[in-house]
């Protein structure tokens, strides 16, 4: 290895290391629920935060950069390539099965659409011959529509059709490109699909033309037979104040009005849930009861600061309900868990990347282990069965029914005197079990 030289693969150790650079809980090939931990959790490791992002932010520069970006300046093309090689000596230490990137990750701006998309192309092929060499897989493709100025304003909502225009070129670029690597899904990520100011805005043009757009990604999915799934991923408040695609029911709002729930899937972040003020278990939850569930970043925000910071997750007690809806919905099909997470700027060693997803990693093995504990002794499910039992009894047959109506149903609690008493929801005490597994 050129980068992570001296780092050898992670293994798993079991609970009794110490061994910062090797999993405690995280076993690739243990079996439960019929497939291994790692047909379960389908690990994969991005690119933006890991390769590309240096440590900055908005007070500081570059707390920790990278030797692969070192030649950009120069020579972009081969600064690309070695990040490339950088990124795939990472997913082979941790053993991941999948990675996911953005084209700008990937390759080189170019100085018009054209050259972008050449660039794109030659490291498209680059990429490809690593996964062949390292077996590696992509996850998901997807397109930055937001980082470049011209999309200061959105990219599918834009009011400037050249904006419009250049945005879905820049898709369907990126759509072969995750179709040439063999991807399983691909992301629309809308960063600055909404609005600062209703003053400069049009509501229903803006929502119309982001309907058409994914119209014609739906349609140019088809003609290119990808295979793979389509995921929109949901994220309030940043950078756009007031954002289209704010959380996994907004989306599917949205879906239904242009035709597209029976195309799309949702893509749900835990720290994006949060700012949303819902749980990432709840998000999972409401996207499993519409239909729309497809894969998860995982992360987590700092509850102080409020804001979304990728950080790394730890929270185990968390991991295991969001784990828990996914698997009472039947588990990832073609998702999985992206770390769409990033290292402290004062953790500046290439071996702190490294403990970090290893960490990450065992919380979700914890995590979904807890789970499938849960979902196998059934304490929850039990509970909410007899909860709701009252539903398969005669009078909710009764009462459900068409040709009962309001004034029969009123007539017939009067007659039987139909007199509710409270009933306990028990929280605390399924608090208290859930505990018990984690």
């Amino acid at each position: 290895m050129q980068y992570f030289d001296g780092i050898e693969p992670l293994k798993f150790e079991g609970q009794s290391s110490t061994n910062d650079l090797a999993f405690r809980h995280y076993d690739p090939t243990e079996v439960f629920m019929g497939k291994t931990m790692a047909e379960h959790l389908r690990f994969a490791v991005c690119y933006w935060h890991n390769f590309v992002w240096e440590g900055s932010d908005v007070f500081g520069q570059n707390s920790f950069p990278r030797a692969w970006n070192a030649l950009a300046d120069s020579d972009p093309m081969t600064a690309a390539k070695a990040k490339t090689d950088a990124a795939f000596e990472l997913f082979q230490v941790l053993g991941v099965p999948f990675y996911c990137f953005h084209d700008i990750d990937a390759r080189p701006e170019g100085a018009t659409f054209a050259e972008s998309d050449r660039n794109l192309s030659q490291i498209v092929d680059y990429m490809q011959g690593k996964q062949e060499a390292t077996g590696m897989k992509l996850l998901w493709g997807t397109a930055n529509l937001f980082s470049h100025p011209r999309f200061m304003a959105g990219a599918a909502s834009n009011p400037d059709p050249e904006v419009w225009a250049y945005s879905a070129a820049t898709v369907a670029s990126c759509m072969d490109a995750t179709q040439q690597l063999g991807g399983e899904n691909y992301v629309l990520w809308g960063g600055r699909e909404g609005y600062e100011t209703l003053l400069n805005t049009d509501l229903s043009r803006e929502m119309d033309q982001m309907g058409r757009f994914f119209a014609k990604v739906i349609d140019y999915k088809h003609k290119i037979g990808f295979k793979g799934t389509i995921l929109i991923e949901p994220k309030p408040q940043e950078p756009t104040k007031h954002q289209y695609d704010y959380d996994v029911a907004t989306v599917y709002g949205f879906l239904k009005r242009y035709g597209l729930e029976n195309e799309v899937r949702v893509n749900i972040e835990q720290g994006h849930a949060i700012l949303a003020g819902h749980t990432f278990e709840h998000e999972i939850a409401v996207a499993q009861s519409l239909g729309i569930f497809g894969s998860i970043d995982m992360n987590r925000n700092d509850y102080q600061s409020g804001w979304d910071t990728d950080q790394f997750p730890n929270n185990t007690p968390e991991m295991a309900l969001a784990y828990y809806e996914i698997l009472k919905g039947g588990g990832f099909t073609t998702g999985g868990t992206n770390f769409d997470a990033k290292l402290r700027r004062q953790s500046i060693d290439l071996s702190d990347l490294v403990m970090a997803h290893a960490g990450a990693m065992d919380c979700c093995a914890r995590g979904i282990k807890a789970a499938a504990t849960m979902l196998d002794e059934r304490p929850l499910m039990d509970f909410v069965d007899q909860r709701y039992s009252g539903w398969s009894g005669d009078l909710a047959a009764e009462i459900s029914a068409d040709a009962v109506s309001l004034s029969d149903i009123r007539g017939m609690v009067a007659e039987r005197d139909i007199n509710p008493k409270p009933v306990s929801g028990r929280q605390e005490h399924l608090e208290n079990v859930v505990n018990r597994y984690v």
